[in-house]
């Protein structure tokens, strides 16, 4: 078993966001997602069937939920999204990198 490091091996090219599956269970998912500049589609919401915990480690994110409320997120800042709830990432930073750590759970 060796350690790993959330902020090692970030691609150069960042033109898709990416999702990293680090640990996965029955009801359990914890994936490193590294967004620069990535928005979610502007058509559609997530509307997962867990909920979902997420924190911005480095970077940050603002999220739209389909109330119309809008969430910045900053280095350390974290929000528990329930199951069913409409989502989507509005806005990430343009010039660095967003790495974010979500952990999906029942």
């Amino acid at each position: 078993m060796n350690p790993s490091n959330l902020f090692n091996d970030i691609p150069e090219s960042l033109d898709e966001e990416v999702f990293q599956s680090l640990l996965q269970g029955d009801n359990l998912k914890i994936e490193r997602i590294i967004s620069k500049g990535h928005t979610s589609p502007s058509k559609g919401w997530y509307k997962q069937d867990q909920h979902e915990w997420v924190v911005v480690l480095k970077g940050e994110a603002k999220l739209l939920f389909s109330d119309g409320r809008e969430v910045h997120l900053k280095p350390g800042d974290h929000i528990n999204i329930p199951a069913q709830c409409r989502h989507k990432v509005s806005w990430t930073l343009p010039d660095i990198e967003t790495i974010w750590l979500a952990i999906h759970y029942s």
